[in-house]
């Protein structure tokens, strides 16, 4: 047994969905720009950004996003 607190799937599916709504209103792209620049489907981004259906997404995905967005993939990390 370790001494870890984790927090649950859900909740980090909400900070990581929450912090990619957040990182691509601050560079200034819509939606549909920003899953067009990663070649995903606007409907996709849309139901990851307003965490509906918790929909799961790749690392390489979260990795593609960080590259437009310029961040790092920590960040997206963060609560």
């Amino acid at each position: 047994m370790n001494d870890f607190n984790y927090i649950s799937k859900e909740e980090l599916h909400m900070v990581v969905c929450g912090n990619i709504k957040k990182h691509r209103m601050q560079q200034g792209l819509t939606q549909q720009e920003l899953s067009e620049r990663i070649g995903i489907s606007h409907e996709y981004l849309r139901q990851l950004e307003s965490n509906k259906g918790q929909k799961d997404f790749t690392f390489y995905t979260l990795y593609k996003i960080s590259i437009v967005l310029n961040i790092s993939i920590d960040d997206f990390l963060k609560p």
